[in-house]
């Protein structure tokens, strides 16, 4: 299994970057893993975007989802030989209403999506298959309803901790993962009584509860610098630690 880091960027794009995307190869399946801002122009540089079997959402907040518009824009306007490609759309309960809305907002028409992916709702308390990946959620604590993911195959496991607050449950899901991959948000913890994202030492402490075999720390800005949030996470964790960046690649299982 190889994972592709498209965007890693909070909320705001960093300078030249893109927001949360990441591609997800095994199975013999193309998989892209939440669509920010920028991230279809970076997945466009990697792979050709007729060849992705799968679109699969953490949640629904803005900086994981807006490229799908043109992501649909491209299937539906590009001129094909025979057929254009219809990938499927795997998000969360509340998707029909948010891409209806986002389309809306956006002056497409309310199907746009609908037309161009093959829109599935997940429910995450239920497993699926793409191709020959196993995918799992869990949720995890955020301002929305958000899940981590999970994708395994062939023995190797690689799990994504979406956007997320502090959770005992996120360390049990992720529990022995080959690869972690957390969000690192925050300088400085949130009040108690409103969690919805990380330190890079709060990163840490979750790896190190899950006996992570690797650590990459995810949605932090450039600003924060690259030595400062694994430093962070290292006084946590005391296994491999390393920053997302983009076209940073990760490969499992061999």
């Amino acid at each position: 299994m190889r994972i592709t880091v498209l965007g890693k960027s909070p909320s705001f794009p960093d300078a030249g970057g893109a927001c949360s995307g990441y591609l997800v190869e095994g199975g013999g399946q193309k998989v892209l893993l939440d669509c920010g801002p920028g991230v279809f122009a970076k997945l466009r540089t990697v792979v050709d975007y007729a060849d992705i079997d799968a679109v699969v959402i953490s949640h629904l907040h803005a900086d994981h989802v807006m490229d799908l518009v043109p992501y649909a824009s491209g299937i539906r306007y590009r001129s094909w030989d025979g057929a254009p490609p219809h990938p499927r759309l795997i998000a969360p309960p509340g998707a029909p209403d948010v891409f209806t809305k986002l389309c809306e907002g956006g002056s497409m028409s309310p199907d746009h999506l609908e037309l161009a992916f093959d829109l599935t709702v997940y429910d995450p308390a239920e497993p699926l298959t793409i191709g020959g990946l196993e995918v799992r959620f869990q949720p995890v604590p955020h301002y929305i309803p958000a899940n981590a993911v999970e994708f395994a195959c062939d023995g190797a496991r690689f799990t994504f901790g979406a956007d997320c607050g502090p959770s005992e449950d996120l360390a049990r899901f992720a529990s022995g993962t080959d690869l972690l991959m957390v969000e690192a948000t925050l300088l400085e913890p949130e009040p108690p009584d409103d969690r919805g994202h990380l330190t890079p030492f709060e990163a840490g402490e979750h790896a190190a509860q899950a006996g992570a075999k690797r650590l990459v720390l995810t949605h932090y800005a450039d600003e924060a610098g690259v030595d400062w949030v694994c430093d962070q996470a290292a006084r946590a964790f005391d296994g491999p630690v390393e920053a997302a960046r983009e076209g940073s690649i990760y490969t499992l299982g061999e």
